[in-house]
């Protein structure tokens, strides 16, 4: 008897399990994925935060890499995440058309096509270019007489071992990261002066006297608060990085009108926006989830 009950419940679960596969049917969780900076998990929570008004569940797989993230969509593991223009086509599409890359447009076109292939579907992106920049104190850019990265190079060439510089890990490794500008702007830092270090720690650092110079965030509220200077990118080496939700097919497929309600969120964030919001987590100390819903209800988004 006990065999026959077990050989039913096993005919069962096939017969669910095949439903389910032919159906495309799966559980309301969606996974979201993350990228680990103060953008990052401020961007999460509102996708979250929008989900879970629609009465779906989340988990939440913040936290993670540009590499990481982006594998893990396209291996399945998380259903939307979002993702900047320029990384896409630099460094997951490894493309470098200067004419491409620093038109938000035409780099938008070229990762939405691109993706599309592999089944990723690129929503509205955000008005806001959320570019890497290199950071000093006002201080010591004004004593240095550096204003811009060409500057820096200069300087740098002539006096070797007088600056350091702090990266986080992932911009030391990236083509539009450290040894790209390096290459780009005909400089080179000398091994014993890069420091490695998560980047949330670079602008205190710097503000501390602990480096010279500093990879950072152009949206982030601390170059303010620090007194921090953006040295300007007088060569145009940097992309355009406008953020974007990039989904997976499927998800979209699964439930109709999740698109329109995410582009809502891209509409309305704008720099002075995402940088409030940076600036309330990051100097105010609220919690991103804190944050990211404050606004959503101000936007009529919740």
């Amino acid at each position: 008897m006990k065999r026959t009950f077990y050989l039913l419940v096993g005919v069962a679960l096939v017969v669910v399990v095949g439903y389910l596969a032919l159906t495309g049917k799966r559980s309301d969780t969606v996974r979201i994925g993350g990228k680990k900076f103060t953008e990052g998990y401020i961007m999460g929570e509102m996708i979250s935060a929008v989900l879970e008004a629609e009465g779906l569940s989340v988990e939440e797989k913040f936290d993670m890499g540009s590499g990481i993230v982006r594998d893990a969509l396209e291996n399945g593991q998380v259903d939307l995440y979002w993702e900047y223009t320029g990384t896409a086509y630099v460094m997951h599409h490894q493309l470098h058309d200067p004419a491409v890359m620093r038109d938000p447009r035409r780099v938008y076109d070229a990762v939405k096509r691109l993706d599309a292939e592999k089944g990723l579907v690129w929503l509205d992106p955000a008005a806001f270019n959320n570019t890497y920049t290199l950071l000093m104190t006002q201080e010591q850019a004004r004593r240095l007489n550096i204003r811009s990265v060409s500057d820096l190079a200069a300087y740098v060439t002539v006096h070797p071992e007088a600056v350091s510089l702090a990266s986080n890990a992932e911009w030391f490794a990236r083509p539009d990261g450290f040894q790209g500008l390096g290459a780009h702007y005909d400089f080179e830092f000398p091994p014993g002066q890069v420091v490695k270090m998560e980047a949330g720690l670079i602008y205190r650092a710097l503000r501390d006297g602990e480096v010279d110079v500093g990879m950072g965030y152009s949206t982030d509220a601390r170059i303010i608060a620090l007194n921090l200077v953006n040295l300007e990118d007088d060569r145009s080496f940097f992309p355009i990085y406008n953020p974007a939700p990039v989904v997976r097919a499927e998800l979209l497929e699964q439930h109709p009108g999740l698109g329109d309600k995410l582009n809502r969120i891209s509409r309305l964030l704008t720099d002075e926006s995402i940088t409030r919001l940076n600036y309330l987590v990051d100097i105010e100390q609220q919690t991103p989830q804190q944050a990211a819903r404050d606004w959503l209800r101000e936007q009529g988004l919740l």
